[in-house]
């Protein structure tokens, strides 16, 4: 049995632990939050014995084998390096540190500790996107890949009349990127690994965090746009182009429904399902790892390639974080 604790209390955490609590190989050991209230609450909402408030007194606890972290992305870096440090296998949220370089750090410590690092970006590990792996060879040359995802968010509102919270403040290592374009950034890079060049631009809102970005990216034989949003909506599908057709993707953060289109317009849905955020693959996942091969995972060679693109981006941009100066 992995006895683990989770770090935040946020609705993230809750739509973890649904799955998680039904995992018959883990078991909930603990709540951490910095208030105790807080932490108090949300213990008895799942029943939990255990709580902390002291991060160096959770990476002590010799009950808590693993965590799950959930906290802003300027803190991710800070709080797995102490938990590796003490021999705790991590599943932290993305985007899994604020740069490429805390994210070198946290490999090379989880291998040296021999446990398990592990970035939460579920859409990668779901049917629907080992769907589209499997279908890929159907497109015959790919030519373009068009990644979108634009969800208008309610903390936009709360920016527009002077309330900043954390989505959209720099000083947490936020803005739509690190966000919303994560979710266009992972697929490209296992899809296609990485692009020979980038080019960026983003609307910079006023305290100079990024509302909404593009990025273009060239391969040999293919083009890529990204196109992602905190302060709008999309209402079409993801689609990579190939010269004997089209999958067209509903979904890129939650591939939920994929389409073939063949040449003559045939069309055939090669996958559906409900577009409900189950985080239980990458759960599966995370605990494979720990039994099988702790120390490395080789889904962090790909969150390396996220967030060197990223760094990139972010240059192009002119968004620099705290994060990146410390």
């Amino acid at each position: 049995m992995i006895r683990y604790a989770t770090i935040g209390t946020n609705f993230i955490v809750d739509r973890f632990l649904a799955p998680a609590i039904q995992n018959k190989d883990l078991h909930y050991g603990a709540v951490y939050s910095r208030n105790e209230e807080t932490a108090t609450a949300f213990a008895a909402k799942y029943h939990v014995d255990k709580i902390y408030t002291d991060l160096e007194e959770l990476a002590a606890a010799d009950d808590i084998d693993a965590v799950y972290i959930a906290s802003p992305n300027s803190l991710h870096y800070q709080q797995a390096a102490l938990m590796l440090a003490h021999k705790k296998h991590v599943l932290c949220e993305k985007t899994i540190t604020s740069n490429v370089r805390e994210l070198e750090h946290l490999i090379e410590l989880a291998k040296a500790n021999e446990v398990v690092l592990l970035e939460a970006m579920h859409s990668v590990h779901t049917p629907g996107f080992a769907a589209i792996v499997n279908h890929l060879p159907k497109l015959g040359t790919l030519r373009r890949a068009t990644f979108q995802y634009c969800q208008y968010s309610s903390r936009y509102d709360k920016f527009k009349n002077g309330i900043i919270e954390n989505a959209f403040d720099p000083s947490f290592s936020n803005g739509a990127l690190m966000d919303i374009g994560v979710y266009c950034i992972h697929p490209l890079l296992r899809l296609f690994g990485m692009p020979k060049e980038i080019k960026s631009d983003a609307l910079l809102l006023h305290n100079g965090i990024d509302g909404a970005g593009t990025i273009l990216a060239s391969y040999e034989e293919l083009q890529a746009e990204l196109i992602y949003s905190k302060i709008t909506d999309n209402r079409l599908p993801s689609q990579i182009q190939g010269e004997q057709g089209t999958m067209l993707i509903n979904g890129i953060n939650i591939p939920h429904e994929i389409t073939f289109i063949d040449r003559t317009g045939r069309e055939e849905v090669i996958y559906s399902t409900d577009s409900t955020a189950d985080m239980s693959c990458e759960i599966k996942e995370w605990v494979r790892l720990i039994r099988e091969d702790p120390g490395y995972s080789i889904h962090n060679q790909y969150s390396h390639m996220a967030l060197s693109l990223m760094d990139q981006a972010r240059t192009q941009m002119g968004i620099r974080f705290p994060a990146d100066t410390k």
